[in-house]
């Protein structure tokens, strides 16, 4: 008898580990259509014809709607018409969630690789701004800011930088020609003009309206000829910007500050308070513009993390793209705040 037992004990193991993978896969699947408003019975139904989480999340739209199309002929399952809603919405949720996880690993794999990179240098100081309501954020998450304090440098290497920079008196263009070397810009409050060979902020904003007229210049253009019409700020403006005689516009300098001018559309008051609050502390443009990134990461959280929405419902800001940058720390802080 006690041999039997044993040679049955196989069987039983089995048997218990069928049972269990059995329940971990029901409670999987009423996770996923879990605040879907799909009915238990809908759910055994779908156990009973084989289907699993990892199954159902793999299949194409047509897939879908053929296994909704079978529960109901060939089960006689009645499904109503928010439960077949309910399990679309739920299956396109669980894929955008495991996308998202998917790219959250291959920023930290990036991450990872810059920090190798870097290996044997000071890793930078981590600027942390609130916003208003004690609640901190890191700005340079993953190193994708890679912001350091204004005063760390030395001064033997701030006098080096200056005598660099005045080596540079003239840069050379995207086109390989020569062009004088502009101003530089400094933090200013608005309608504070800058003093001396420097530019204020307002100047810098200016800019981005006059890249607006020259869009439209554009548009008339490609209109009269019959060409494709561009609706945003492409290379095809800054070079139509360069031949008539706007050379100060120029690619790189406009890529670098599109989040800046986004919060001057968006919130005026917080973008003349930033301002004020790094003239006064003799920050210099560089520090300003990094700090421009968390407020707008705010206005993503409040308006459901959709950057791109709040781009295009503004009438200035919807020629221009969404930088990198922006995007993912609003895809950071998302995670974050799932989590």
């Amino acid at each position: 008898g006690h041999f039997e037992e044993v040679l049955a004990a196989p069987g039983l193991l089995f048997k218990r580990d069928a049972a269990a993978s059995v329940g971990r896969e029901s409670r999987r699947m009423k996770d996923l259509f879990k605040d879907f408003g799909v009915q238990p019975a809908t759910l055994a139904v779908m156990g009973q014809m084989g289907f699993t989480m990892n199954t159902l999340t793999n299949m194409k739209d047509d897939e879908i709607n053929f296994l909704i199309k079978s529960m109901i002929e060939e089960y006689h399952l009645e499904l109503l018409m928010g439960e077949q809603f309910g399990i679309k919405a739920a299956i396109r949720a669980k894929r955008k969630l495991l996308d998202e996880n998917m790219e959250q690993q291959r920023l930290e794999l990036a991450a990872c690789t810059n920090d190798k990179k870097r290996k044997g240098e000071d890793p930078p100081d981590c600027l942390l701004l609130t916003d208003g309501g004690g609640h901190g954020a890191s700005l340079d998450a993953l190193g994708l800011l890679g912001l350091t304090d204004p005063d760390s440098d030395s001064t033997e290497d701030k006098v080096a930088k200056r005598k660099q920079r005045k080596r540079r008196s003239k840069e050379v263009g995207e086109d390989g020609e020569e062009r004088p070397r502009e101003h530089p810009f400094i933090v200013t409050e608005p309608g504070e003009p800058a003093k001396g060979k420097k530019n204020g902020l307002d100047y810098l904003f200016d800019l981005y309206e006059q890249c607006g007229k020259f869009l439209e210049e554009v548009q008339l253009l490609a209109r009269e000829k019959g060409e494709k019409c561009p609706f945003k700020v492409t290379n095809e403006v800054f070079r139509h910007a360069k031949h008539t005689g706007a050379s100060y516009i120029n690619k790189p300098k406009m890529r670098d500050y599109v989040h800046c001018y986004a919060l001057h559309c968006l919130d005026l008051d917080q973008s003349n308070a930033l301002r004020k609050v790094y003239k006064e502390r003799g920050e210099n443009v560089g520090a300003w513009c990094q700090a421009c990134y968390f407020p707008l990461v705010s206005l993503a959280r409040a308006n459901d993390w959709d950057i791109d929405d709040l781009f295009n419902r503004n009438e200035k800001l919807r020629i221009w793209y969404v930088p990198t940058k922006l995007r993912q720390l609003c895809h950071i802080e998302r995670i974050k705040h799932c989590k």
